[in-house]
């Protein structure tokens, strides 16, 4: 258990907390912390689970996870059953982005949840992002226009459905569809559901019952992987595409004309 002798002490360090006092409040001995720290001898069940009460982290987590990588203070608990999503940072404690890839996309409602899926996702850094848990979602079709098929949206956890902003743009994760990236309005005072919109109209907007959507990260920026077309930077080219968008541009028509 190298990694469970590893996170002890970091975890313990990242709490200011001396040896003496952690196996206090787990009541072991110094000396039996020591040696968990050391990896000289394995915890006994019962104290695994006094560690995984106290850190508030699941047993699985604690022991199969490399968590020194990561800043405890920006653990985020998920459900009843603790999932954990951890920030995770490089030497310089920048953040780092974990990339779902387009490939494992339709896959991520199954790994979503497990700790090893998640860990073994590529990561990236960008600096001028704010504070927060950060994912990069493939996008695929064309129902969110100007944003390309192919293109990455770069979106940040949200942990409570409450904060959803009515208008926003997000990636959604729900339990029948799976990953989608909508305009998302609460609807959840009145039919406990929220209403899931493409910027283009061709696409009907539907509603998501609020138990069914497992996850909310909310759009931060995107990245385009492929070159626009000349045609796609044509005046009339944008206005055909801002009129599928349903907005009116009475101006940009008559400049047009």
């Amino acid at each position: 258990m190298k990694n469970l002798a590893n996170n002890l002490k970091h975890l313990r360090n990242l709490k200011g907390l001396s040896q003496e006092y952690l196996s206090e409040e787990i009541s072991i001995s110094r000396s039996q912390l020591m040696s968990y720290e050391s990896a000289r001898i394995e915890p006994s069940i019962d104290t695994l689970i006094k560690l995984s009460d106290y850190f508030k982290l699941p047993l699985d987590i604690l022991i199969k996870n490399n968590l020194t990588l990561s800043k405890e203070t920006s653990f985020i608990d998920v459900g009843n059953q603790r999932v954990l999503f951890p920030i995770m940072v490089d030497g310089s404690d920048e953040d780092l982005i974990e990339v779902i890839p387009l490939e494992a996309s339709a896959g991520y409602l199954n790994g979503y949840s497990d700790p090893e899926y998640v860990e073994d996702l590529n990561k990236i850094k960008l600096p001028f992002l704010p504070t927060g848990k950060h994912r990069a979602f493939p996008i695929k079709g064309d129902s969110m226009l100007p944003t390309k098929s192919g293109s990455y949206v770069i979106a940040k956890f949200i942990d409570d459905i409450q904060d959803v902003k009515d208008g926003r743009t997000y990636i959604i994760l729900t339990e029948n569809d799976g990953l989608v990236y909508k305009r998302v309005y609460d609807k959840i005072e009145e039919k406990n559901s929220l209403l899931l919109v493409s910027d283009n109209k061709f696409y009907p907007a539907f509603e998501v019952p609020k138990e069914n959507v497992l996850e909310i990260w909310e759009y931060t920026c995107s990245i385009n992987t492929q070159e626009y077309d000349e045609h796609e930077l044509k005046i009339s080219s944008i206005a055909q595409m801002l009129n599928q968008l349903g907005i009116e541009l009475k101006a940009l028509e008559k400049l047009i004309a």
